[in-house]
């Protein structure tokens, strides 16, 4: 009976030490300890990510991680990316994170009228994606969208169709992911409008219209009466000659456009060409979508920005050319 008591002792003395190890391995490092950033690279296996965050300070060991993640049974479902982590934190709390996938997301605003190029441009400053890939996409990669709302007639291009609007990324994501994100946002939101409000008009037509509304229209309330007079333009047969239009043939912006810049050869330039350019010059928002939708009734044909980027409107060609020289710089 002496010797069974000891070895019960002995047992207990042994779950005791095995629950206060389980204890110490599980607790967090460094109870006030500061969040910071790991990155988990792709393909990791649970060792390497124990390694990652043993270096951060985040863990105690790469073994206690993987100890834990098998308790979790998450050992072959951590995902890879971008990590805001505390060493106060409990360690199945950072495996449940790291299981869950659930990084750091990096908000990132796009404004309504940029085109395609600042797109690119916003996301590779915010380290979000890199810029040569990201510019062949939006380019060439409408074929690799599954959207019935992408012109097969656009060579490729997403211009008009990277929805603006204030998007949370990870940097995880890939170039291709990153636009269908865009994509997805237009697909929810334009495309819901136009099958509402459009009575059969073309879609990509609309987007276009759009484009040039956002672009020439600094005051939001005067895009519906910027709408109508491009329209009438359009309805009477006359070019467009919106100069946003030369801008975007130009490939630069510039705060006045010249008599030499209306010269430009390019399908793009509405004061050379009649009708609708190819396709949308940057990205407009829901308010130009809506007016290019529901332009004013209006008599206007001509229109003239003033410094403060309102416009005057006129019926006749003698009233506009009296606005431009009372508004128009020499």
């Amino acid at each position: 009976m002496r010797t069974f008591g000891w070895a019960v002792a002995a047992l207990v003395l042994l779950l005791a030490g095995a629950v206060s190890g389980a204890r110490y391995l599980l607790s967090p490092v460094d109870a006030s300890g500061s969040m910071r950033v790991v990155v988990i690279p792709p393909r990791s296996s649970a060792p390497e990510i124990g390694g990652h965050l043993a270096e951060a300070g985040l863990v105690r060991t790469p073994a206690h991680f993987v100890y834990a993640a098998r308790l979790r049974g998450a050992a072959r479902s951590l995902r890879p990316g971008e990590y805001r982590l505390s060493p106060a934190m409990p360690l199945l709390r950072i495996v449940d994170t790291i299981a869950r996938g659930d990084v750091v997301l990096h908000a990132v605003t796009i404004p309504e009228g940029f085109t395609a190029e600042q797109v690119v441009q916003t996301l590779a400053a915010a380290g979000l994606a890199d810029a040569s890939r990201l510019r062949e996409m939006v380019r060439y990669g409408a074929v690799l969208f599954p959207y019935d709302f992408l012109p097969a007639s656009s060579g490729g291009s997403l211009e008009g169709y990277l929805f603006p609007d204030t998007y949370r990324l990870p940097r995880s994501l890939d170039e291709r992911a990153i636009v269908a994100t865009f994509l997805e946002r237009f697909n929810t939101l334009v495309v819901p409008a136009w099958r509402l409000e459009g009575t059969g008009r073309n879609l990509h037509d609309i987007v276009t219209m759009a484009s040039m509304i956002e672009r020439e229209a600094r005051v939001p309330a005067e895009q519906p009466l910027i709408a109508g007079v491009l329209y009438n333009r359009l309805r009477v047969g006359w070019k467009l000659e919106v100069d946003a239009t030369v801008l975007y043939a130009l490939g630069r912006h510039k705060p006045v456009v010249t008599f030499a810049d209306l010269k430009v050869d390019s399908p793009y330039n509405t004061y050379r060409h009649a009708g609708l350019p190819p396709g949308p010059i940057a990205n407009p928002g829901l308010g130009a979508i809506r007016a290019a939708l529901h332009p004013a009734t209006t008599e206007y044909l001509f229109y003239v920005a003033r410094e403060d980027g309102s416009h005057v409107f006129s019926k006749t060609l003698a009233e506009h050319n009296a606005a431009v020289r009372r508004y128009r710089r020499p």
